[in-house]
């Protein structure tokens, strides 16, 4: 997704939200931002996780 955007559209997201935010504001949000996406990625793995032994007892049964 973020190919498809190029190096011109990121400089104006960044002008962009530079304007409506602010300097100091701009640290928070990025923190705010990298928090809530290692959480994700966090649960997301663990979903996964948690879905293997499923799997591998499918696969076994599947097997016999």
């Amino acid at each position: 997704m973020l190919s498809s955007i190029g190096i011109p559209g990121l400089i104006l997201i960044l002008v962009l939200a530079l304007i409506i935010f602010g300097p100091s504001k701009l640290p928070e949000l990025g923190r705010a931002f990298g928090t809530t996406l290692k959480e994700f990625k966090k649960s997301t793995r663990e979903l996964t996780d948690d879905m293997e032994p499923e799997r591998n007892k499918k696969d076994k049964k599947d097997m016999k």
